[in-house]
């Protein structure tokens, strides 16, 4: 799918008005499902999003993001908490929140081999080069982590 031409088109049959600008696919968003940048006008989206729920929730991630964009080339408020915003987006059935990607966050859980001491972290660490904190002993990856 070529995601310029498919927004464009969005913009046209949602909107009625014409999209001018690039679109593109970020893989390093995280917690949202798309950017909109008013410096060059462009929009970011998460291809996550696209993948995890389908086409037709991706549609209104794009319908929030062109909300934004409309509103910002119309000199109207385009935040989230505008009326201006808010309304658009009700008009045009666009999401006010990304679904979330993830349902809790993985850690990594050492254990001490000293004091038994659990430290939950979410990267890794280098067990040749870190020891407890409290005990100064070695640290092993725990099984249940």
């Amino acid at each position: 799918m070529n995601l310029t031409d498919y927004v464009k088109r969005v913009s046209l049959e949602d909107f009625g008005w014409e999209f001018r600008h690039q679109a593109y696919w970020n893989k390093r968003l995280r917690t949202t499902g798309g950017r909109f940048f008013p410096k060059d006008g462009h929009l970011d989206f998460n291809p996550k999003i696209y993948e995890t729920f389908g086409l037709e929730t991706f549609r209104k991630i794009v319908r929030h993001e062109l909300a934004h964009y409309h509103l910002y080339y119309q000199g109207k408020d385009y935040r989230h908490g505008d009326r201006d915003f808010k309304d658009l987006l009700k008009r045009v059935d666009g999401l006010r929140y990304a679904p979330s990607l993830s349902d809790s966050q993985t850690f990594l859980i050492y254990e001490c081999l000293s004091c038994g001491a659990l430290i939950r972290r979410r990267r890794r660490v280098n067990l040749q080069k870190y020891r407890c904190g409290r005990c100064m002993g070695k640290l092993r990856l725990s099984e249940n982590a």
